[in-house]
């Protein structure tokens, strides 16, 4: 089998990376940045430039499937100017490759692509499966995945299985959201956001890479929330990093009008609470290696 990653080169797409050769399967890649260009049997790097239509179609050939992961990070401040780059990197991507596509002989069968839980909305209340209706996007989040969504969906208009794989707050070591909530925990600064009851549904980068392999080597299409099957607090969260790597946790919660002025729209990212199931994917068969947080954060931070 051989699959075609997007957005291969980051934090996901390296241990997505890692479980294909893992399983044999071989592996193309598109980049935007000639330096990381590779090539060998398993692992074939291939340039594209999704904002001027760009692409080597040569990407395709004795490709079964691919896996989507491209898309500007969140994890910039929110300027109007940005937001632009957030969308138009999701769509443009989807619809290079649909257009491509089209005007090639290939064997491409399914598409598994990221998306997020920040389709769901901001509730402290709510246990969001993965057939609830948004009537509305409240907040950039939610544009950002119904555009996501709706882009890669016109894959199916070329008879390819469309899977969206809905991602939680990922756990990893040496990069991601983790990395930046170490900072302040190790310097004794460790505080919950607000309320620190809002809802963060975390998983463990190992898992989520698993969950990608799992539906693919299953053709499973349709929507999967990749959470772990037990939801965090922002406060259970940010004591259990402190607990973990030793660290006191006694400081005032920060308020809300702190964060925004330090991040502007984006601090919304701390604040706004999806508590999110894993049933549908565990009924499917996957079995989560991490279910609870401290064993997860043991894992990636002693």
């Amino acid at each position: 089998m051989r699959v075609l990653i997007t957005g291969a080169t980051g934090l996901i797409g390296q241990e997505i990376v890692s479980r294909c050769h893992a399983q044999n399967i071989m592996v193309n890649y598109l980049t935007t940045n000639k330096s990381k260009l590779e090539k060998n049997d398993n692992y074939q790097g291939f340039f594209w430039q999704p904002n001027t239509k760009e692409i080597d179609l040569e990407c395709f050939k004795d490709v079964d499937a691919i896996i989507n992961l491209a898309g500007a990070t969140i994890s910039k401040r929110w300027t109007p100017s940005y937001k632009k780059i957030v969308l138009s990197s999701r769509v443009d991507t989807a619809n290079l490759l649909i257009e491509s596509l089209k005007n090639i002989e290939h064997q491409v069968t399914q598409i598994v692509s990221a998306s997020a839980i920040g389709l769901y909305p901001d509730s402290l209340t709510n246990y969001y499966t993965e057939d609830f209706k948004v009537s509305s996007c409240d907040s950039f989040l939610s544009e950002v995945v119904n555009v996501w969504e709706a882009a890669v969906d016109r894959f199916s208009e070329l008879n390819i299985e469309v899977t969206k794989i809905r991602i939680g707050l990922v756990l990893a070591d040496g990069g991601g959201a983790l990395a930046e909530m170490i900072k302040p925990v190790k310097l004794g600064l460790g505080a919950a956001f607000g309320s620190g009851k809002q809802w963060q549904s975390w998983i463990h980068i190992e898992d989520l890479s698993d969950i990608f392999i799992f539906t693919l080597l299953e053709k499973l299409g349709g929507v999967y929330n990749a959470v772990a099957p037990n939801p965090t607090t922002n406060y259970e969260l940010t004591k259990t990093i402190a607990t973990t790597i030793d660290r006191p946790f006694f400081l005032p919660n920060i308020p809300k009008f702190v964060m925004k002025l330090a991040l502007g729209e984006m601090h919304l990212l701390l604040f706004e609470s999806q508590r999110v199931s894993s049933k549908k994917i565990e009924d499917a068969g996957f079995d989560f290696k991490f279910h609870h947080l401290q064993p997860a954060l043991e894992n990636l931070l002693k």
